[in-house]
């Protein structure tokens, strides 16, 4: 076959990527062709996203493929965080900038909600797990603070459906991102009427669900003349970030995983055909989300690399620059298991003084209180591996199933200290890689959905083959498995 390009725009927290790919019929390869910050803005107390910075981030990265010999490029995929959303007035334009989910507005907010639909309920619905700033709950602020925004609005679109419609006009809601809201109906897929009826919120903000593959149309007229010839479709990938990392984990035909993947968050999880919704997975906040070729993603959201990345900004702020490289010297010139934090604790949640936070959270339960740099850092990793290792127990007390190794994907797999120490912690072989899991799942679903690949399984194998993955072998000791019960202890042996 004749060479296949696509583009993938891959919107991370914290930045976002253009990245070319390349498909000849066996080999994908993966070229960036843009780099941009994502930086939120904090105006007069409310945290959003600089949405219409991002969009012209998007054109920068669509004019440098029709500059260049990726003028030939056939589609293009978004994929971004979840539940976030803008919305749509009856002329077509956007309302305001979208909150971001860690604005304090759904501080407090579930129990409020559960007034009208107790939690018990919502989740039997949605099988999602209960996060303050869910879909759901983000409405249910918006209802309450800001109703006339909600009355005046035509769609609410989140935030790939959004930027799908910046570029062709073309409204749509995916499945994959819609499903990590807590508005969907997770065994129907489908937008649940019975919600939105109890919160009042009005059925017509949502615009018809699709699933990866779909194609929402070709750029506007206006964008092709200011960007250039650019003809390609723009196509509903997996555009939920992790849908669309889970896709490139290197499993084989058949076989059952786990993975995480690894990032701002640490996404982990198995693959299933229908959800999961029982007193169990309640029990321990397990969410169902939507995935590609009609799969559930069983997972844990983990507080992930998110807590060095803003115990860094802190320290920057403080005066103090550190590389990533530099922060994981210090850990390892640290003592190890001085200190655990839980990861999920919601006081780590917001931005602010992470540093600050940990020694908080060390000091009220009773643990060696980290000073240092890299006493910090040397927390969060081993806190995290030790975590992994709760979170597939969990996964096997409530599947039924035994995991003898775990697959990490994304960015977070540069973190080879803590890779390793995920392999030591769990006394499971991790298996690391690819990099850029969640460009090259946009890309992949791109692929399918031209006919170039035939499936998620066809897929895996062609991405193993194209792609490094590296193995870290257990190391588990004594040392380890005192640790993790002094974790349990610490945090609590339930979720």
């Amino acid at each position: 076959m004749s060479e296949l390009k696509m583009l993938a725009i891959d919107l991370g927290a914290s930045s976002g990527r253009g990245i070319v790919g390349s498909f000849d019929g066996n080999t994908l390869k993966i070229t960036e062709n843009h780099r941009f910050p994502n930086e939120p803005v904090n105006t007069n107390g409310n945290f959003s996203w600089d949405i219409l910075r991002i969009f012209h981030e998007i054109k920068a990265s669509i004019s440098k493929c029709a500059l260049s010999e990726d003028k030939t490029i056939q589609s293009i995929g978004i994929d971004t965080w979840g539940v976030d959303y803008g919305y749509i007035d009856k002329n077509g334009a956007l309302m305001a900038n979208p909150y971001h989910y860690r604005d304090v507005r759904t501080d407090g907010i579930q129990p409020y909600a559960f007034k009208t639909v107790p939690f018990e309920k919502l989740y039997g619905i949605t099988g999602i797990q209960t996060m303050n700033f869910n879909t759901i709950y983000q409405l249910v602020a918006d209802m309450r603070d800001r109703p006339y925004i909600v009355e005046n609005a035509e769609r609410l679109l989140f935030t790939p459906d959004l930027l799908n419609y910046f570029l062709t006009g073309e409204k749509y809601t995916e499945y994959t991102i819609a499903s990590t809201g807590a508005v969907l109906d997770a065994k129907e897929r489908a937008i649940s009427k019975e919600l939105l009826k109890a919160f009042g919120i009005k059925e017509s903000l949502f615009s018809p669900v699709v699933t990866p593959g779909h194609k929402v149309g070709k750029l506007t007229k206006s964008l092709i003349s200011e960007l250039g010839d650019i003809r390609a479709d723009v196509v509903n990938i997996a555009s939920h970030d992790t849908a669309s990392a889970v896709i490139a984990v290197p499993a084989k035909r058949g076989d059952d995983f786990v993975y995480i993947s690894s990032g701002t968050w640490s996404l982990m999880g198995v693959e299933n055909d229908q959800p999961v919704i029982n007193d169990l997975s309640m029990k321990y906040n397990f969410t169902n989300e939507g995935g590609a070729g009609g799969k559930i993603r069983f997972l844990k959201n983990i507080m992930g690399l998110w807590l060095e990345q803003e115990s860094r900004r802190q320290w920057k702020r403080e005066g103090t620059s550190y590389t990533f490289d530099e922060l994981t010297d210090l850990a390892l010139a640290s003592k190890p298991f001085a200190c655990f934090i839980d990861p999920n604790n919601v006081l780590f949640s917001p931005a602010g003084d992470m540093p600050g936070r940990i020694r908080e959270f060390c000091q009220k339960t009773g643990q060696y209180v980290p000073q240092t740099v890299g006493e910090i850092v040397r927390c969060i990793f081993e806190s995290l591996a030790l975590c992994y290792r709760q979170t597939i127990e969990t996964i096997e007390a409530m599947t039924g199933k035994k995991y003898s190794s775990i697959n990490i994907v994304g960015g977070g797999t540069k973190e080879a200290v803590l890779c390793q120490w995920a392999a030591d912690a769990s006394n499971r072989t991790v298996y690391a890689g690819p990099v850029e899991a969640t460009a090259i799942g946009n890309i992949t679903m791109q692929a399918i959905a031209a006919g170039a690949i035939k499936d998620i399984c066809e897929a895996r194998e062609i991405i193993t083959n194209s792609f490094d993955v590296k193995v870290y072998e257990s190391k588990h000791n004594d040392a380890w498995e005192e640790a993790y019960q002094r974790f349990l202890s610490i945090c609590g042996k339930e979720f």
